[in-house]
């Protein structure tokens, strides 16, 4: 809820600072100083003096209290919209935010079709009910829009505090901007160039990584015959919507630039193998990805996602390896528990607050890296034993109290890293010995608690009752027996001799 350091480097320093600012009257309480993102962990303290040693190298304007003062006094709107948020609660998945336009829509839909055929009391009641339920819904919907509102309003306070800054070094940029022009001269010259010898040549690869390319022309979109496409570290804001003419494309890089979306046409290029969008500002990934199908390999790290696409599991049989590390991700979609094919997953140092329950059914997978979700991530669900390929598990730097019950299970497993957890199962003296002694521990456990289920289940079906019940079963079947055999002499007739059979009449 407080700005990333990642994304918003100078608001999130002003406003860590906002206590120390004598000018500024406004703060009501106390903030912590430190990272404000998890102040209470050790870790992510150190990264934040990290990053700041890093932000005053690159901003040193940053140190003038003057500069700072007006700083705090122009993000006021920012502390009291933080401080409304904290109030309502974290923004909701994705998932149930979809879940519950969707259900808006659909109790909309009840609403027109049904109330025709209803009259009276009985309509204003039908009507009441459903509105009723849609009050709950809308709150969901609103809070979402509230948070999606507070995004914008940092991002609007970062591009302030951004000019502030840059009116403090007016004559530096004068000068920049002269050779700024200069080298995208020389950038557009070499744009042309690869344009020309793409056509002409029918080039099946092209490089432009680490040109200051700021836009990509539409005409890229005619190089039909384009295999691979090397856009890295490149001061890109967007991608064409021409992109969708690469019909051949199999590799896209595009890491490393300042993206903030993706266009949907991405969905088109059917034979993408690999996709690296690393290193950007994208803030979710459109829901067109899902149709790249061939794709093998997809990096969206480094970025600020918050969610990934609700059906991107259902669609991306062929994914191997999935990349999402340092984003804002809060959970991952049911559908990624269908990406059959997946076989490596990093997703450290994000916000998840756990795994969705069916994670087992990714058999294949043999690395995953759930490492540095901190306080968020405190269990895993009881099918993570099922994961019968994995290889090698980082949950180190979060708060998982106890292992799933089934972890015994996962027999491939050789390295294992659960440094800064409070484990209580297994004990810490297992941890340190190794992975081995984990696993054998877990797995002891898991058939101590089988074998006190089964004494429990004989021991149910031996007690006083179980047996009267079975007591009565067997005399009301023996009587139901002696009746059938009558019947079916009865039926063949009284004159006739009656043909019982010996074995109905034994007694059970």
């Amino acid at each position: 809820m407080d700005p990333n350091p990642n994304s918003f480097p100078i608001l999130s320093y002003v406003m860590s600072r906002l206590p120390k600012v004598a000018s500024f009257k406004h703060a009501q309480s106390p903030l912590v100083h430190g990272d404000i993102e998890q102040p209470s962990t050790p870790d992510r303290s150190r990264l934040h003096r990290d990053d700041e040693v890093e932000l005053m190298e690159r901003l040193p304007l940053l140190q003038q209290p003057a500069l700072i003062s007006s700083m705090a006094a122009s993000v006021v709107d920012v502390a009291q919209a933080r401080s409304v948020l904290r109030t309502l609660g974290d923004r909701p998945d994705h998932e149930v935010v979809d879940a519950a336009r969707a259900r808006v829509a659909s109790i909309d839909d009840e609403l027109d079709r049904q109330l025709e055929e209803i009259e009276g009391a009985e309509r204003e009641e039908f009507r009441a009910r459903k509105e009723r339920e849609k009050v709950a819904l809308r709150a969901v919907i609103q809070l979402d829009e509230m948070h999606e509102a507070y995004g914008r309003l940092l991002r609007e306070a970062e591009a302030r505090l951004v000019k502030m800054y840059d009116a403090g070094r007016a004559e530096d940029n004068k000068e920049g901007s002269a050779m700024v022009q200069e080298e995208a001269k020389e950038v557009n010259e070499k744009v042309i160039a690869v344009l020309r010898e793409g056509t002409d040549m029918c080039s099946d690869r092209v490089d432009l990584s680490g040109q200051q390319l700021m836009y990509l022309p539409e005409a890229f979109g005619k190089l039909r015959g384009l295999i691979s496409l090397n856009l890295s570290d490149n001061l890109l804001e967007a991608v064409p919507d021409a992109i969708a003419g690469l019909e051949c494309l199999e590799e896209l890089r595009l890491s490393s630039n300042s993206l903030i979306t993706l266009p949907d046409s991405i969905g088109l290029l059917l034979k993408m193998k690999i996709l690296d969008v690393s290193g950007n500002k994208l803030k979710s990934l459109p829901d067109s990805i899902s149709k790249c199908r061939s794709l093998v390999e997809l990096d969206a790290s480094y970025n600020e996602l918050a969610y990934l696409p609700t059906n991107i599991g259902y669609e991306l049989q062929n994914l191997q390896k999935l990349r999402i590390h340092l984003n804002k991700l809060r959970s991952l979609p049911t559908s990624i528990c269908e990406m059959i094919s997946l076989r490596l997953l990093d997703a450290n140092f994000n916000q998840l607050r756990g795994l969705p329950h069916a994670i087992g059914k990714l058999i294949n997978l043999e690395i995953l890296n759930l490492s540095r979700n901190f306080s968020d991530l405190q269990d895993l669900p009881a099918t993570f034993g099922h994961l019968i390929s994995l290889r090698e598990l980082d949950l180190s730097n979060n708060q998982i109290h106890a292992l799933p019950d089934t972890f015994g299970q996962l027999d491939k497993l050789t390295k294992l890293n659960l440094d800064e957890n409070p484990l209580v199962i297994p004990p810490m003296e297992v941890v340190i010995q190794g992975v081995e002694a984990v696993k054998e521990y877990m797995s002891k456990r898991w058939q101590d608690m089988l074998l006190a289920e089964e004494r429990k289940s004989t021991s149910d079906a031996n007690s006083p009752t179980q047996v009267g019940w079975l007591t009565r079963s067997t005399s009301w079947l023996n009587t139901w027996v002696e009746g059938v055999s009558e019947g079916v002499a009865e039926y063949f007739g009284a004159g006739q001799e009656s043909h019982r059979d010996s074995y109905l009449d034994q007694q059970l």
